[in-house]
């Protein structure tokens, strides 16, 4: 048994898995994650896994937004981009692809030939085109990010390129009387224009797309349409990357 973390800006995901796929799983709010059950070592973060209630494994490999700043004692850390293209290649089968990850607070395009990555691209200094942004935009609507995600028909313009002027944009649209399936898909087709850029210079035939954001259905047929792709999302897209870290373990296992 192996466990792979993926420490992410918003959540840390949790896996405990064989070479037959994922037993356990946990998703956990970062900053309570830390707070529960992590102490401070002298060599790095000490976590107490018996707490977690994942039961008992054998290696532990861990990656993510925070792998730069929070060492977990007793665990092997590997690259994030890394992590996501192994969890993309076994979770799919695939080898040849263009990976989209849409975090909490980041968003990475990897170009994978051969099970290789050859290019890559991430945005991390803005959470326009994430999971936070769309969190707020839903907030703003007074719906669940659930519903929000079902909506992709005729979209109010929204061009504000910044998540905070976002808000303001999306309320004059209220004002104008705009409805809300009309807004909430303007919300979306705003995601799309702010990656596709990316999927551009990065084009595959299919584009395996993972993280949070993947979850909800309008982007991924949004993308699909308009970029006359084949959209393929995981079983487990949130838990990609903490995945690729579980495969990882058991493949370095000897």
């Amino acid at each position: 048994m192996f466990c792979g973390i993926d420490l992410g800006s918003r959540s840390v995901k949790l896996v405990v898995m064989d070479q037959e796929g994922v037993n356990r799983s946990e998703i956990f709010e970062t900053v309570q994650f830390y707070r529960n059950y992590g102490q401070p070592g002298q060599n790095g973060l000490v976590v107490d896994f018996a707490s977690v209630g994942v039961g008992e494994f054998d290696k532990v490999v861990a990656t993510g937004y925070g792998r730069n700043t929070i060492n977990i004692v007793g665990a092997t850390v590997i690259a994030e981009l890394k992590a996501h293209v192994i969890g993309a290649m076994w979770q799919t089968g695939l080898n040849n692809f263009t990976l989209l990850d849409l975090g909490g607070q980041d968003s990475k395009v990897i170009k994978v030939r051969k099970g290789k990555m050859v290019d890559f691209a991430t945005n991390d200094k803005c959470a326009a085109s994430t999971g936070r942004y769309l969190e707020n935009m839903a907030t703003v609507l007074g719906i669940s990010l659930a519903e929000l995600s079902n909506y992709k028909e005729n979209p109010v313009e929204l061009s504000a390129t910044c998540a905070i002027f976002g808000e303001s944009e999306l309320i004059g649209r209220i004002v104008e009387g705009h409805s809300l399936p009309q807004l909430a898909a303007g919300v979306n087709y705003t995601i799309f224009k702010r990656i596709k850029p990316m999927l551009h210079s990065l084009a595959s035939e299919v584009i395996v797309f993972t993280g949070g954001v993947a979850l909800g259905k309008a982007i991924g047929q949004t993308i699909s349409s308009e970029l006359g792709v084949e959209v393929v999302v995981p079983k487990y897209p949130q838990l990609n990357g903490a995945i690729g870290c579980g495969v990882y373990s058991w493949e370095k296992r000897g």
